[in-house]
């Protein structure tokens, strides 16, 4: 037998070796099934803790023959409603403009066609406060200055990244809780925690917005009850389960 072959059987035993080694080291396919028993369960975590600010909502209206004046009236009370905020301790960086309106005013009468009587101009605050000790003062101040609305105001925490944390502990705690109760309850065991996500980020809810409408400004400083409030993180846990 020449050289030639004896060669080609050679070849052809390399190229079966090197196809097997290959075969034996190819990854698992990237969409191989996941075979295991799974229990599928969510679970929340709560925090409580005081507010640190708030928002309120202030507003000014102002009726007038005509739009233009509607509009000059409602102007300079909105000016002079926010040099009192200011005067009052809040920095301008926490009064934000955030409606204003403008509007004709009609007069109806039976069989009668629309009469216009003027216009109806009126615009909104939302002012931040971060002394919650005074925010009923601010309030009553606001009243004084000509605020012929005082809306609802909102607690909350200027930052809430450590309440947060406090919950998904929690909540996290609790699933492992509840992963262990039902593996026990249909007699198995949790092997790992195959996958973990949070879902729809935070809530943080104090009892009850607290609404109010003044006329005047009271003898007092209106008194405004902090509460608590609360954080909540809900999470969802994969658990792989084994006898």
């Amino acid at each position: 037998m020449n050289r030639l072959n004896r060669a080609a059987p050679l070849a052809a035993l390399l190229l079966a070796t090197v196809a097997a080694v290959a075969h034996a080291q190819a990854p698992a396919q990237p969409n191989a099934v996941f075979a295991a028993t799974t229990l599928n369960l969510s679970a929340y975590g709560e925090a409580r803790i005081e507010p640190d600010m708030a928002t309120i909502t202030l507003g000014v209206e102002s009726a007038a023959p005509t739009a233009a004046r509607a509009m000059a009236d409602n102007a300079a009370r909105m000016t002079q409603l926010a040099a009192a905020i200011r005067r009052a301790g809040v920095a301008p960086r926490n009064v934000q403009t955030t409606s204003l309106n403008l509007g004709p005013q009609y007069v109806y009468a039976q069989d009668q066609p629309p009469k216009l009587t003027g216009y109806k101009a009126s615009s909104q605050l939302i002012v931040t406060v971060t002394d919650l000790a005074r925010l009923g003062e601010i309030a009553d101040a606001a009243v004084a200055a000509g605020a012929t609305d005082v809306g609802q105001i909102s607690l909350g925490l200027a930052n809430p990244l450590s309440a947060e944390n406090t919950a998904r502990v929690a909540a996290v705690k609790a699933l492992e809780d509840k992963a262990s109760l039902y593996a026990n309850a249909v007699g198995y065991r949790i092997v790992r925690l195959v996958n973990l996500s949070e879902g729809g980020g935070y809530s943080l809810s104090p009892p009850r917005p607290i609404a109010m409408m003044a006329l005047r400004a009271p003898a007092a400083p209106t008194p405004i009850e902090e509460g608590e409030l609360k954080v909540r993180i809900d999470v969802t846990g994969v658990f792989e389960l084994a006898h």
